[in-house]
C-alpha cells in the first residue's frame, strides 16, 4: 500500500513538465517579446492548473521562471517603445 502512494506523490504530469520548460525557453524568448509573451503566458497557465493537481516542483518552477520572464518582457517592451518614441521625435 506504501507503495502505490509513494509511486503517486512523485508521478509527475505532462502539464508540469511543460511549464518547466516554457518557463526555460522563457529565459531566451525575453528578447523578442511577440514570442515571449506567449511563451510565458503559456508556461503561466500550465504552471497553475498543473499546481492545482500535482502539487510538484517542476509546476513551481515553472510559474517562477515563467512569472520572472514575463516581467522581464514586458520591461524590455516598455523600453522598446521609449527607444523608438525618442528615435521618432
Amino acid at each position: 500500500m506504501e507503495e502505490n502512494n509513494i509511486q503517486k506523490n512523485e508521478k509527475i504530469g505532462g502539464k508540469s513538465i511543460a511549464s518547466f520548460v516554457l518557463g526555460l525557453v522563457g529565459i531566451i524568448a525575453w528578447i523578442l517579446p511577440l514570442i515571449g509573451y506567449p511563451v510565458t503566458i503559456t508556461g503561466l497557465i500550465l504552471g497553475c492548473t498543473a499546481r492545482k493537481n500535482e502539487k510538484n516542483a517542476f509546476s513551481l518552477t515553472g510559474i517562477i521562471l515563467s512569472s520572472i520572464t514575463l516581467g522581464i518582457t514586458l520591461i524590455n517592451s516598455i523600453m522598446g517603445i521609449i527607444i523608438a518614441l525618442s528615435l521618432y521625435y
